[in-house]
């Protein structure tokens, strides 16, 4: 694998509020953290795409959870420690990147922002840290892989052995070095957000509609009407090695055929023709963990992607520090529900090698672009370098779960 060399961007200066002064365009001056994105792109978006990003499943219990597990955990600090030399800094895979977080895979970001998935890419890639493009997206993955190389691609595969070949086949001549496979989504979830808010996949054609966008103008005009203008009817570009449906259509349903069939079986072809690096997502199970990793899974991704799927499913950071105990000096990575830089350096401190964060980083291109997402990356990277000041350490290394006390009192460990 190519290594790259460790690149920390200039900070620019900051306000006393921590937002960036120098040369910030004026709608996100107003931004102070990833919380806020959210409510600008409520606004900017029409309802049925806002809807379709912030909405889970069914009663969202698991989408609540996410957040409420980061109250049941306090820290404990370090004081009179000299941290002026703090580096959040991590290596993953061989590869040095700036921080320990990144832009977790989010299906259809081309809808809420013009070539929302390379604008997501880049603006990673700027800022060195990992991004993982989506198999539900609405732009051809070799498009990705040329403006942003290093980008990782996540694939959600059938139980078809011929189209799991012919897909993994695409994507390594593409020159993506690390896949992503999704394992929590053998059939679709019931995501009644959706049908409330208009939003479906494909959308249908309908006044509701018309009229979503026809209030939207900023979106209308500065995002769709130039996507139609400039490259054509969207389509879902990368659920197979052939380009799949219009993203507006009466008739044609996205194709989920075949994916209650994936197993094990199919994730060990996964592995024998993958050359590069495999990374499993959607695992919430120390049983599922140690199978991954004795089938040679290079990583894998704790998820309950992002409350979207089983309404009920555990928040990935309940069982973090199992799943690390057991599987020892192995890459744990793991999503849902991140949102601060003390959520990231909790997680850190039980044994996550990396950080995956969604949904606040699709708002900010919603409402900015890249210059939005530059922003969330920045923003989240000035809370973690200064929490990690006020707990005492001046590496993420030296997190561990002695830094963290159950709110009931009982030592993690």
């Amino acid at each position: 694998m190519t290594m790259n060399a460790l690149h920390q961007p200039t900070i620019t200066q900051t306000d006393p509020s921590g937002c960036y002064a120098a040369g910030l365009p004026a709608k996100l001056r107003h931004i102070l953290s990833l919380a806020d994105f959210e409510h600008a792109a409520r606004s900017h978006l029409p309802r049925p795409i806002f809807g379709y990003i912030q909405g889970a499943a069914e009663d969202n219990h698991s989408l609540k959870d996410n957040r409420r597990v980061f109250d049941d955990y306090g820290f404990t600090t370090r004081v009179l420690v000299d941290v002026s030399s703090r580096k959040q800094h991590i290596r993953l895979f061989d590869r040095d990147y700036a921080s320990p977080f990144g832009i977790a895979p989010m299906g259809i970001a081309a809808l809420s922002t013009y070539r929302g998935d390379i604008v997501l890419a880049t603006a990673a890639q700027q800022e060195n840290i990992p991004s993982i493009m989506s198999g539900s997206s609405l732009i051809p993955l070799e498009e990705v892989a040329d403006a942003a190389p290093g980008t990782w691609f996540q694939a959600y595969l059938p139980g078809d052995p011929t189209r799991i070949e012919a897909l993994i086949t695409r994507i390594a001549k593409a020159g993506y070095e690390t896949l992503v496979v999704t394992v929590d989504i053998p059939v679709s979830a019931n995501r009644e957000n959706n049908i409330r808010t208009g939003f479906s996949t494909p959308l249908r054609p309908s006044l509701r509609l018309a009229w979503d966008g026809l209030s939207h103008p900023r979106w209308l005009f500065g995002h769709i009407l130039k996507t139609l203008a400039r490259h054509g009817m969207p389509h879902f570009e990368n659920t197979f090695a052939i380009r799949g449906a219009p993203i507006l259509s009466k008739n044609v349903l996205r194709d989920f055929s075949a994916r209650d069939h994936l197993n094990w079986t199919h994730l060990a072809q996964i592995r024998r023709q993958w050359q590069g690096i495999l990374v499993v997502k959607g695992i919430l199970s120390v049983h599922d963990a140690l199978k991954a990793q004795a089938l040679g899974v290079d990583g894998i991704i704790l998820s309950n992607h992002g409350g979207r799927q089983l309404d009920g499913a555990v928040s990935p950071l309940r069982i973090l520090e199992p799943v690390v105990m057991a599987l020892g000096d192995y890459p744990v990575m793991i999503d849902s529900g991140f949102r601060r830089g003390s959520d990231i350096l909790k997680a850190l401190a039980l044994g996550a090698r990396a950080v995956f964060i969604g949904r606040p980083f699709n708002y900010a291109a919603a409402v900015a672009g890249q210059a939005g997402v530059l922003h969330a990356v920045r923003l989240l990277r000035d809370e973690v370098d200064r929490d990690m000041a006020m707990l005492g350490v001046t590496h993420v290394d030296q997190l561990n779960p002695t830094m963290l006390i159950l709110r009931q009192g009982q030592l993690s460990r």
